[in-house]
């Protein structure tokens, strides 16, 4: 399967660089490269890359400052993210996911094969660029909120909202199971395939986010306290603490 778009490397060291590089092309990909973060920014501007695969670590721009940019950027922001890191810490990988990446892969443990099936399963979440401007199959749907699992596209009253992979992935995953309390450790297992006891953030950082960009149907994500988080369809004209 070849990507839609270029895959951006990120990574200061050259022989690292080369050989991703290298890797990534005999796997059918087209490739941009860049060995500091202001050059990334720079091509990612420029370019239509299908996912981004950053270092954390670069001379001049962080790989974390990267990646909070991009997810600002109107239109570009639920471009994956991959970083590719040598700090393997937990502190880490938390900072990591909860500054928007998708994926991450630490250098110490790296494994082209395993990397290449990661990008293919990132590419394999992200909406074609050839999909029709039609309203969603038949899927998801509730008085405010339609969601078309397939595309990986979002509607709120009718006005398309526009999330990262994690962010469809935490509300597909909330949405599936109405009524029943998702606990902090569970998400962290099924969204982003981490420990269930890791102490994080991360989990109620990406609902505070994914709240704000649904804007109404924010209602149907209730917080439980102490616990998690449960989706419940509010009441005609009612809403949800």
């Amino acid at each position: 399967m070849q990507s839609p778009g270029p895959i951006l490397i990120v990574e200061d060291e050259e022989d690292l660089l080369g050989l991703l590089d290298l890797h990534l092309r005999r796997e059918g990909f087209t490739t941009l490269r860049a060995a500091t973060g202001r050059e990334a920014l720079e091509l990612f501007e420029q370019s239509r890359p299908s996912l981004v695969l950053l270092d954390l670590m670069l001379p001049d721009i962080s790989g974390t400052e990267i990646c909070r940019r991009i997810r600002a950027m109107p239109g570009r922001g639920r471009t994956p993210v991959l970083i590719l890191s040598a700090r393997g810490e937990e502190i880490d990988r938390v900072v990591g996911f909860e500054v928007g990446a998708d994926d991450y892969v630490v250098k110490a443990n790296l494994s082209l094969r395993e990397l290449t099936l990661r990008i293919r399963a990132r590419l394999a979440e992200r909406p074609s660029a050839a999909a029709p401007e039609a309203a969603p199959d038949a899927g998801l749907e509730f008085p405010l909120l339609r969601v078309d699992e397939s595309a990986h596209r979002v509607w709120v009253e009718d006005e398309e909202v526009i999330l990262t992979a994690t962010e469809f992935r935490l509300l597909v995953t909330l949405a599936r199971r109405p009524g029943r309390v998702q606990t902090r450790g569970t998400l962290l297992e099924d969204v982003w395939d981490m420990p269930p006891d890791l102490n994080t953030r991360t989990v109620d950082t990406h609902v505070k986010r994914l709240r704000e960009k649904i804007g109404a149907a924010s209602r149907y994500i209730e917080t439980v306290r102490g616990v998690g988080y449960r989706f419940q369809i509010a009441p005609e004209g009612g809403t949800i603490g």
